[in-house]
């Protein structure tokens, strides 16, 4: 089911398509993001306002509409993306790092309000990974990419596939303790000094 993420009315459809197409669901992942690639001084309000819509609203929105849902179920889980630009500020991505720094803090909220209703609510924050967002500004800023994998210990960008094992921890009973929790998938990159 395609929909526009930022569109009134968005996380109810998708939720109740999901429940009603599987009798129900445990696990809900918000995974929805953009990114505008410019100084902060050169955002229009309508680029900062789809940013912060499409990266933050969204994943209030669909988080609001599956809690009826996970708690009628016993509990679940909901694995929110954010980024490592969540706690570390770029020039070229004011929108997008404070719309995944809301994520985190978001995720914090939607943790401790539901962790009575066995709701557990994480966050994953990539770092550096190769996928169609970030080949934009692979393109545009020359040395970019190599630079940041100068800085990683793991040496390389990350892949899609480095998400396969944390997400099924965060979505198993083996992360029932877990809740509120951001966890690094950068090959070390946030923690070189």
């Amino acid at each position: 089911m395609e929909v526009d993420v930022t569109s009134e009315g968005c996380g109810d459809a998708l939720v109740a398509a999901a429940a009603d197409r599987f009798g129900g669901f445990d696990v809900l992942v918000n995974n929805a993001g953009i990114s505008i690639g410019k100084r902060p001084e050169d955002l229009s309000l309508a680029e900062w306002r789809s940013v912060i819509e499409t990266n933050l609203t969204s994943v209030f929105s669909a988080s609001q509409a599956a809690y009826p849902i996970l708690k009628s179920r016993g509990g679940g889980k909901i694995i929110n993306v954010g980024s490592m630009y969540s706690i570390f500020g770029a020039w070229y991505s004011a929108a997008y790092s404070a719309s995944k720094g809301g994520v985190v803090q978001l995720t914090k909220s939607l943790a401790v309000a539901w962790a009575a209703d066995n709701i557990q609510v994480n966050v994953l924050l990539p770092g550096w990974i190769a996928t169609d967002m970030t080949a934009g500004a692979r393109r545009r800023m020359e040395g970019f990419d190599a630079a940041i994998v100068a800085r990683t210990p793991a040496a390389r960008c990350g892949e899609a596939d480095d998400f396969t094992g944390p997400a099924v921890f965060l979505a198993s009973a083996a992360s029932n303790f877990i809740t509120g929790a951001s966890l690094a998938i950068d090959g070390g990159w946030s923690i070189q000094g």
